[in-house]
């Protein structure tokens, strides 16, 4: 089976890797690749793809950031983790890539903002801040994806920070935002009580150091919890 596509500039090239990474991520989820099983060589799965090695090597770099495969030393690529399939359905065609660079983005974004909100937070956002964590601790009681929510939590720390552009750039991004909030809460529900509850712990955690003027505790809280929601964007079966 071979998959032709042309890539004829360093931003081409960029973009084929996306599309290879994407391609390896659907035949993990659908167990054409096996957890534990090595993947093909570098050099079958550029003839597979019909790409260059340094293109097929720079999507495999991104599957070993995500945790997918892992390297043996002299043995190849195996796969370390099998997401669920219907994260793929979630996430509009070539765009996986995008999105998980998104949240590389929103970990720094929104740390800086936890960090900021911490500092400056006045009563009027002390209340929109409780209201939205409320808001999404009632969605989990209804059974309810509350990923709208989840977004005006985030949404309402960033009007704490007192800094405009942290609103705007939400705003100019929101259909980012909102795809990664709706991705993440939809493979939530499918987790354990334990697993959903440890989500909402994060965002306790985060408010509780905002409220208290911990600054640095609420950038790194913030922090830990983009990056945690990136990672459980691949966890699966």
């Amino acid at each position: 089976m071979t998959f032709a596509v042309d890539a004829v500039s360093n931003r081409g090239a960029t973009r084929f890797s996306d599309i290879i990474y994407e391609k390896i991520v659907g035949m993990i989820a659908d167990g054409k690749f096996p957890v534990n099983e090595r993947l093909p060589s570098e050099t079958k799965l550029a003839a597979d793809f019909g790409a260059s090695r340094p293109v097929v090597r720079e999507a495999l770099e991104r599957l070993r950031t995500d945790g997918l495969i892992v390297s043996r030393k002299g043995s190849g690529s195996y796969v370390r983790q099998r997401p669920d399939s219907s994260m793929l359905k979630m996430v509009p065609v070539g765009s996986l890539a995008d999105v998980q660079r998104f949240f590389e983005f929103r970990a720094g974004l929104e740390a800086e903002a936890a960090e900021l909100a911490a500092r400056n937070w006045q009563p009027a956002d002390k209340e929109r801040i409780t209201a939205a964590l409320l808001a999404i601790e009632q969605c989990l009681k209804n059974g309810e994806l509350g990923a709208e929510e989840d977004q005006a939590l985030h949404d309402a720390i960033a009007m704490a920070t007192g800094n405009q552009f942290h609103i705007t750039v939400r705003e100019w991004f929101r259909l980012h935002f909102a795809i990664g909030h709706s991705v993440t809460r939809s493979l939530s529900l499918k987790r354990t009580p334990e697993q959903i509850r440890s989500v909402q712990d994060e965002h306790a955690v985060i408010v509780e150091a905002i409220f208290a003027r911990r600054e640095t505790e609420a950038h790194d809280a913030m922090k830990r919890h983009i990056l945690n929601a990136r990672a459980r964007m691949f966890q699966g079966v």
